[in-house]
C-alpha cells in the first residue's frame, strides 16, 4: 500500500511539474503569433469570409475535433465522463468552425469510442448534410474510422456514397494546391479508415488513410504531450509541398495507472494552449508545418487561433 501511496504522489508531482512548465513558457514567450488578433465576423462561415478564390486549401489550419461524436455517448454521470471528448452536437461544432471531425464507427454503424457506442453514423450525416445546406464555401475534413476492437460496417463506402453524393471531393493530389472556389460545389474530403476492407482507391469518392497522419503519444502528461508534438511537426514538410494533411492533436489521455480517469479534468492540463502551440511553432520556425489542429471540447478562442493563422497565411503575413 506505501509503495503504491509513493507512486500516486510522484504522478501527482510530475503532473503538476509538467503543467508549471507550460505556465512558465507562456508567461516568458507569450501567445503571439501573425493573425493571433484576427477573429473571424461569422465562425459558421470563416472559409466564406476569407474568400474562397484566394484561399488555397493547403494554407488552411483546420480547426479539428478530437472524438467528434461523444457528446452523448455512453450514460450521463456514470460511463459518459470516461469517454466524452466533446459536449456538442456534431451541426454544432461544425456552426462553432469546427472543420474537420473525426468520427469512430463499429460493425453496426454506431459512432464509438473504445467499448462504449452512441448513435448511428447517421446523425453525423444529417448533421454535415444539415451544415453544408446552410453554407456555400464551407469545406469539410471527415474522417471516418473502424474503431480498434471492432470489424468494418458492411458496404460502408456505398452507404456513404449514396449519402453524400456529389458533395464528395474525389482523391486527387492536385486538389491541394487548388482554391476553394475551384473545388466548389463540392465539399467534403471523406477520409475512410477501415480495419480490413479494401482501402480507397486513387480517383474514388474517398480519401485513404495515408491522406491523414499524425504521430499521437499515449500520455496524460501536457508538457510531454506538447514538446512531443512540436517535435513531430518539425519532422513534416511544409505545407506547400506535401501531398497529405497531418494533425496535431492538443490533448492529454487519461492512464489506468492515475485516479484521475475522467476525461474533461485531465484534458484540461492541455486544453488552455492552443495558442501557445501555435507561437511556438513559429518560435522554432515551423509554423509553416502546422495544418489540422484538433483539440478537445472546442470552443471558440481555439477555432478563432486556427483562422487568424489561415488569415495571416492568405494576407502574406504568415
Amino acid at each position: 500500500m506505501g509503495a503504491k501511496w509513493s507512486k500516486q504522489m510522484e504522478r501527482r508531482k510530475n503532473i503538476a511539474d509538467e503543467e508549471k512548465k507550460l505556465r512558465e513558457l507562456e508567461e516568458s514567450c507569450g501567445c503571439n503569433f501573425p493573425g493571433s488578433d484576427h477573429h473571424p465576423v461569422d465562425r459558421k462561415n470563416w472559409i466564406a469570409g476569407l474568400n474562397p478564390e484566394k484561399v488555397h486549401l493547403y494554407k488552411i489550419v483546420w480547426p479539428g475535433t478530437h472524438d467528434s461524436g461523444t457528446n452523448k455517448i455512453g450514460i450521463r454521470m456514470i460511463s459518459r465522463p470516461f469517454a466524452q471528448c466533446q459536449s456538442l452536437s456534431i451541426y454544432k461544432q461544425l456552426m462553432l468552425g469546427t472543420r474537420l471531425l473525426d468520427i469512430r464507427v463499429n460493425e453496426n454503424r454506431k459512432v464509438c469510442h473504445g467499448i462504449l457506442s452512441t448513435y448511428s453514423v447517421d446523425v453525423v450525416i444529417n448533421d454535415v448534410k444539415k451544415f453544408i445546406s446552410e453554407t456555400e464555401s464551407e469545406i469539410i475534413i471527415l474522417e471516418i474510422r473502424t474503431e480498434f476492437g471492432h470489424t468494418d460496417p458492411p458496404e460502408f463506402e456505398k452507404y456513404l456514397e449514396e449519402h453524400f453524393g456529389d458533395y464528395l471531393i474525389h482523391q486527387d493530389d492536385q486538389v491541394f494546391h487548388k482554391t476553394v472556389a475551384e473545388i466548389l460545389p463540392k465539399r467534403i474530403i471523406c477520409i475512410w479508415k477501415p480495419q480490413k476492407s479494401d482501402p480507397p482507391k486513387p480517383g474514388s469518392p474517398f480519401w485513404s488513410s495515408g491522406y491523414l497522419k499524425d504521430n499521437w503519444i499515449d500520455t496524460d502528461l501536457p508538457a510531454t504531450k506538447f514538446e512531443s508534438n512540436l517535435k513531430f511537426l518539425g519532422q513534416q514538410p511544409p505545407v506547400s509541398s506535401r501531398k497529405y494533411f497531418y494533425r496535431v492533436e492538443n490533448t492529454v489521455t487519461p492512464q489506468a495507472d492515475n485516479p484521475v480517469l475522467c476525461v474533461k479534468p485531465v484534458t484540461n492540463r492541455i486544453h488552455g494552449c492552443g495558442r501557445l502551440f501555435i507561437a511556438q511553432c513559429f518560435a522554432k520556425n515551423i509554423a509553416d508545418r502546422l495544418q489540422v489542429y484538433s483539440t478537445d471540447f472546442i470552443d471558440e478562442d481555439f477555432v478563432d487561433a486556427c483562422v487568424g493563422l489561415t488569415w495571416a497565411r492568405i494576407e502574406g503575413k504568415a
